[in-house]
């Protein structure tokens, strides 16, 4: 079985939700172009990351008005989307939201950053996550992380073993860490033995410049396609035979020695 995706990588305007909400509509349109059956969205593309003066007034209530575009989009294009994440209020608090919806325009699952970024006071204004997220797109067991999350090897397997074989790992990480992004999502890919589609963002936000180079990452830690750090949408075929050789040949789940590690 083989799927194709398609993997936004948006230069958004900094607190400026009206115009990003516009320009994701655009840029989900001029990917559909390129026959994708998932289409992959940024993290925190309707403000940016993240406007702190008047985060509560820019950000989304609920998910609605993203809930709202990208289920429509969805169910239109007949396409999955992957709604990268938005800053979104619920309850009272701030999170850090994701939303994945089916080619019938159902939002199918959800996920709140569970790792906040306090090097950069993510967890001052927003509030953690409580779980972990796995769905299925068209038969086929996926995750959801959301940036600093990959850091966290822990979370990535336990996805894992929950029987995910494509995990999206959605983002807005700087230049500066550009061979921390390229590193980390390729090893998740190897050692999980998992496709990985990171997507990140581009351009500025506040004071931020922001690296790019999306990719799709085969278990093998082969590069299916790789953007620039320009705004681009970059699409490849991911063939799921693969997660099923690589696991017959090199077998780590069967090796695995549960019993010894201990992580608390």
């Amino acid at each position: 079985m083989k799927i194709r995706v398609s993997a936004i990588q948006m230069d958004m305007e900094f607190a400026n939700p009206d115009k990003n909400y516009q320009k994701a509509e655009e840029l989900i349109r001029l990917a559909a172009k390129e026959k994708p059956d998932t289409i992959v969205l940024p993290e925190t593309w309707n403000t940016g990351f993240f406007p702190e003066k008047n985060i509560k007034e820019l950000c989304d209530k609920d998910g609605q008005r993203t809930k709202q575009l990208l289920s429509a989009l969805s169910k239109e294009l007949s396409v999955n989307i992957i709604g990268g994440s938005v800053v979104n209020e619920k309850g009272g608090d701030i999170y850090n939201s994701s939303y994945i919806f089916n080619r019938q325009g159902e939002c199918i699952a959800e996920y709140d950053k569970t790792h906040l970024f306090s090097f950069m006071h993510e967890d001052y204004y927003f509030k953690k996550g409580g779980k972990t997220t796995t769905f299925e797109l068209d038969g086929v067991k996926c995750g959801i992380i959301i940036c600093y999350d990959i850091r966290f090897l822990e979370l990535v397997r336990t996805l894992t073993l929950q029987g995910i074989k494509i995990l999206f790992v959605v983002a807005q990480w700087p230049v500066p860490r550009l061979k921390h992004w390229e590193t980390l999502n390729l090893a998740r890919a190897i050692e999980n033995q998992i496709f990985s589609v990171c997507v990140n963002s581009c351009g500025t936000a506040g004071q931020t410049v922001y690296a790019g180079h999306s990719a799709l990452i085969d278990p093998w830690g082969e590069i299916i396609a790789k953007a620039s750090g320009k705004e681009e949408i970059i699409t490849g075929d991911i063939d799921l035979a693969v997660v099923d050789k690589i696991r017959n040949t090199i077998n780590v789940y069967n090796d695995r020695r549960p019993e010894l590690y201990k992580i608390d």
